[in-house]
């Protein structure tokens, strides 16, 4: 690969991954339309690149195709997001115990600094700052099973249900109740109890899927 075609293909992947950290975090709604021009603008690059992002991502069906050749974020009905949840519930149990099973003193330290970030943003009242810390949070617990295709799993079904998760914080004290539930489910992985560690994140997901679907 020459250095152009590796440059080109760095710009492509920095796109991507920009996108789906905007989706993730509900920065870009269920439905929302992305534009070209607006893209290549906030990059700084050409269309080529950013053509390129738009069909990797709706390859992985993230992104769908919509009128006159462009592309929106996935949207679903009340039906398929409660399957998604229910699938995304079980990934993330399995996460809890494995994460569990295999603790370190380093995982306990990212799982704990993210809880911290988690913390301050909601602190702050600020919902993008806390969506973020929350996916990192989720992330270093997916990083603790060891399992790489465990945690790339977990973090697809995560960035898809994201714009859909941000609406259940409509206030600062819903962010705050949220970093106050991770607790109870960190308590739970840093147990090493396999099964305090399931059950903690069941209820953890549950309560989160409830509100999730009342608001979509």
């Amino acid at each position: 690969m020459d250095d152009k075609t590796q440059a080109r293909s760095s710009m492509v992947q920095r796109i991507e991954a920009a996108l789906m950290d905007d989706i993730a975090v509900g920065a870009l709604a269920p439905g929302e339309r992305l534009d070209e021009v607006t893209l290549t603008e906030r990059f700084g690059v050409s269309r080529t690149p950013v053509r390129e992002a738009l069909g990797r991502l709706t390859a992985q069906g993230i992104l769908v195709p919509g009128e006159k050749r462009g592309v929106r974020v996935a949207s679903y009905t009340r039906e398929e997001l409660s399957q998604i949840f229910e699938t995304m519930h079980e990934i993330e149990a399995a996460c809890a115990r494995m994460a569990a099973q295999r603790l370190t003193l380093l995982v306990r330290g990212e799982i704990r600094a993210a809880q911290d970030r988690c913390v301050a943003a909601a602190q702050k009242g600020d919902l993008q700052a806390y969506m973020r810390a929350n996916e990192a949070f989720h992330m270093a617990i997916y990083r603790a099973t060891g399992n790489t295709y465990m945690a790339e799993l977990a973090s697809d079904f995560r960035r898809r249900t994201g714009p859909f998760r941000a609406k259940k914080f409509a206030t600062k004290a819903d962010l705050v109740a949220s970093a106050e539930n991770h607790e109870a489910l960190i308590a739970g992985i840093f147990s090493e109890d396999s099964k305090a560690a399931v059950d903690g994140m069941r209820e953890h997901m549950t309560a989160s899927f409830l509100q999730t679907l009342a608001l979509n």
